[in-house]
């Protein structure tokens, strides 16, 4: 058992002009099963980067563990799974093959060609290559991405059974949840560290929360009063200040007209009033400095523009295959106006497939009978977006976006503004997941067909994407393996099985 210290951690990118972390310290120790959580942006992979030692910073950052991070990248994803594994790490076969059936994956992948597993087998492979090393200290980083339910739960199983700690980044709240014992969450003005899992973190910061939220509500009502007699004293200030201009004081030295004494008098008055209003103005300034940051988030919109069709879609034993290999059972389903769709089933049961011949995109053959109108318009968030390219502004036109409503969701949806003069090829996937849901939310459509929304999406998107789907009620068809989600959304589902 060690410890990983964080002292005096300043770290920034010069592009943002803001530091993500400012004079941080934190004590990590390495037995525990660390969840690292916060809004996308917030700084969770560069926390990572800086305890790879790959980012220059101010402060210090002590350990005796050195790190390997996840996903590790792959530098010929053509080679053969083993071959591509063994250029990374040390190993006997036996190990790795252990690690693989513990992950419920048959270790004949070690002999396919690494590019023609799927997301899931890649993944799991990789895990079990992080693994099968004991020296180093895992850094795991969004582990669940493109793993289907039964797929995440075998992970989490996994990494539950595992004696050694480590370091993990998942937006997966059940994931989280059943994996960590300890969470470390970076806010906007400070890392906080809570011991137990998600659950524990959310009920204890909801706490936190409801406590700073009364304190601001009293600071910011102490601030307005102080303001409020500043600028009384600033007007008293400016009024005495027309006392040298020929007012009359026949009280005061007996003249009518004696302006070298009441300028004398008024400047005595004006500088005693200048002094109030310096003294309110520290005030005001060191009780703003005391308001908590608390994470709030902005009611979404999306623009659904209800069809005059009750009906948008029948499905009659449909069956989708390629090459002669159907892809799964036939299937029967009915969108009515207002249903929301969760298409559910494993990793290449067809899922994406489906959502692909629902646009006219397949390029496999199809049988049995679809029912639909022949003009719908449809808004798409699509689970590959890397053609999303160039500045914001360039991407609005070649969309036909409003570029301000592409903007405002944007900030909505918790980006910060100067990542907008960004290239989105520069952006973090958490900003770029953001833009392809803004451009969703900002189309007009009768339908709206999500393949994995909530990928590289914090919780607190998460959550904005639930309460505006609950509040307009749109018509839609969903991909997602987040069970909490689709528990919460969906109005009927289809289950997709393996032939």
């Amino acid at each position: 058992m060690s410890n990983i210290q964080i002292r005096n951690l300043t770290f920034g990118y010069d592009l943002q002009g803001i530091n993500l972390f400012e004079e941080t310290d934190v004590t990590i120790d390495s037995s525990w099963k660390l969840g690292l959580v916060g809004r996308n942006g917030r700084g969770k992979t560069t926390f990572l980067k800086l305890l790879l030692g790959q980012l220059p910073n101010k402060g210090r950052i002590t350990y005796q563990e050195s790190f390997r991070y996840f996903p590790q990248p792959i530098a010929d994803k053509k080679q053969l799974t083993f071959t591509v594994l063994e250029t990374m790490a040390d190993f006997e076969q036996w190990q790795i093959e252990k690690e693989l059936n513990l992950l419920k994956v048959d270790p004949d992948v070690l002999w396919r060609q690494f590019d023609t597993l799927s997301g899931g087998e890649q993944t799991k492979v990789l895990l079990a290559l992080l693994f099968v090393d004991d020296v180093h200290f895992p850094l795991i980083d969004e582990p669940t991405n493109h793993l289907d339910i039964v797929g995440r739960q075998q992970v989490a199983d996994y990494l539950k059974a595992k004696k050694q700690g480590f370091i993990v980044v998942s937006h997966d709240r059940l994931f989280i949840d059943e994996v960590v014992d300890h969470i470390l969450s970076i806010e906007r003005s400070q890392i906080v560290l809570y011991q137990g899992n998600f659950s524990v973190y959310e009920d204890q910061k909801k706490q936190r929360d409801a406590y700073e939220l009364e304190q601001n509500e009293k600071l910011q009502k102490e601030i307005e009063r102080l303001k409020q007699t500043a600028r009384e004293k600033a007007a008293w200030s400016k009024e005495r200040e027309g006392d040298k201009y020929g007012k009359s004081n026949q009280k005061g030295s007996g003249a009518i007209f004696d302006t070298g004494f009441i300028g004398a008098r008024a400047a005595r008055t004006m500088k005693r009033s200048k002094t109030i209003e310096h003294r309110l103005e520290g005030q005001i300034e060191e009780k703003e400095g005391l308001l908590k940051d608390i994470e709030q988030t902005e009611l979404l919109r999306l623009k659904f523009e209800p069809t005059h069709h009750k009906r948008l879609i029948e499905v009659k034993n449909l069956q989708l295959s390629y090459d002669g290999s159907p892809l799964f059972k036939p299937i029967n389903f009915q969108l009515n106006k207002g249903d929301r769709l969760a298409i559910i089933g494993p990793n290449g049961s067809g899922k994406s497939s489906l959502l692909a011949y629902l646009l006219g995109h397949f390029k496999g053959t199809a049988t049995g009978e679809i029912v639909r109108p022949d003009r719908l318009t449809i808004s798409l968030v699509r689970q590959n977006y890397e053609d999303n390219k160039g500045t914001l502004q360039a991407f609005a036109k070649e969309q036909q976006l409003d570029y301000q409503q592409l903007l405002m969701n944007l900030r909505q949806l918790g980006t910060d503004r100067f990542v907008f003069e960004n290239r989105i090829e520069d952006m973090s996937m958490g900003q770029r997941k953001r833009i392809e849901m803004a451009k969703s939310l900002v189309t007009p459509a009768e339908l709206f067909l999500w393949d994995e929304p909530l990928n590289y999406l914090d919780v607190f998107n998460q959550e904005q994407l639930e309460q505006v789907i609950q509040a307009e009620n749109p018509t839609m068809v969903i991909i997602e393996h987040d069970e909490v989600f689709i528990e919460r959304v969906a109005t009927k589902k289809v289950i997709l099985e393996k032939p």
